[in-house]
């Protein structure tokens, strides 16, 4: 995989899209999160016409804070999953990714929780939330038993970008991770 990564949302469009670019801009995965259903079920594709579809999240329940968001390739084989760590949340993002076997391997953590409530709080003043999205960009941080990997939020007017940036070349997991990145940016996006 070509780190780092650019994970471009649109944001003029009813469902949440996230195009997946590599390092030398070829689009490696696509996401259209279907809307109005109770219970989550996102299918990843290789392609934007979505006809080569590789990977499944499911979430394990209807609608809840601490929903466990499971990743299965798209033979149904377990990947991993990822779940918010309940109350601790609800001030700074702090969510974990377990492998197959429920063990905890990543940590993602915010980087500064005032920037998220600075942006929600400023968002809601009509023509000022145009100009959030450029100097406001918060930083998640994936941890295992050190720092991995940071999320960015970049500067950007008309879309939501985020760049996923690989800090340890020894990291493992490649793929869990960037399933894990994924869902966590959709559900951060979503909570404002």
């Amino acid at each position: 995989m070509n780190f780092p990564l650019n994970l471009k949302f649109k944001i003029f469009a009813f469902a949440s899209q996230i195009y997946v670019y590599d390092s030398k801009n070829f689009l490696i995965q696509y996401i259209k999160q279907k809307i109005f259903k109770f219970k989550e079920e996102i299918i990843i594709y290789s392609d934007e016409k979505q006809t080569r579809p590789i990977y499944k999240i499911n979430a394990d329940r209807i609608i809840d804070f601490s929903a466990e968001y499971y990743f299965t390739d798209i033979n149904g084989n377990k990947l991993g999953s990822i779940k918010r760590e309940g109350v601790k949340s609800i001030w700074s993002a702090q969510y974990n990714i377990f492998d197959t076997y429920k063990n905890k391997i990543y940590f993602i953590k915010e980087g500064n929780p005032w920037i998220k409530i600075l942006d929600s709080l400023l968002g809601e003043i009509p023509v000022l939330n145009l100009f959030l999205g450029y100097f406001l960009n918060p930083e998640y941080l994936i941890y295992s038993n050190n720092l991995k990997y940071k999320i960015k939020k970049s500067r950007s007017f008309f879309e939501s970008n985020f760049e996923l940036i690989k800090l340890d070349q020894n990291s493992t997991n490649e793929e869990l991770v960037i399933l894990g990145t994924m869902m966590f940016v959709l559900l951060e996006r979503n909570r404002g």
